[in-house]
């Protein structure tokens, strides 16, 4: 577990913005990226019929959808150990390999940070 106090401004941030969107729309997951502009984008967990995505791929399907050209970081709020390879690849087409992924938990407890590579 990582002390979220230690933790960038910036990086703390997009945990509190993933927690929040994983509790106000009653979703498995919440996530947030930032962009290399500094912009964030937020999502939740899409799981219709059709479609199925990851909140960490939902958010970086937003950032890329705005014209971001860039990620600087990502989180996600899960129950999940880590964050999958689907997300870290999602994250590396849009940030490259080093860009940092957040895992926190429900509680917003950053558990681990991992490269998207």
């Amino acid at each position: 577990m990582t002390d979220n106090s230690a933790l960038d401004p910036e990086d703390r941030k997009i945990v509190t913005l993933a927690r929040s969107a994983r509790a106000r729309n009653g979703v498995p997951e919440g996530a947030a990226v930032r962009d290399d502009t500094g912009r964030t984008y937020v999502a939740g967990t899409v799981a219709l019929p059709s479609l199925r995505l990851s909140a960490l791929q939902t958010a970086v399907a937003m950032a890329v959808a705005s014209g971001a050209k860039s990620l600087e970081a990502a989180a996600v709020v899960t129950d999940a150990e880590s964050a999958s390879d689907e997300d870290r690849a999602a994250v590396r087409d849009l940030g490259g390999p080093q860009t940092p992924v957040l895992v926190a938990g429900v509680d917003g407890t950053v558990r681990s940070t991992v490269t998207a590579g």
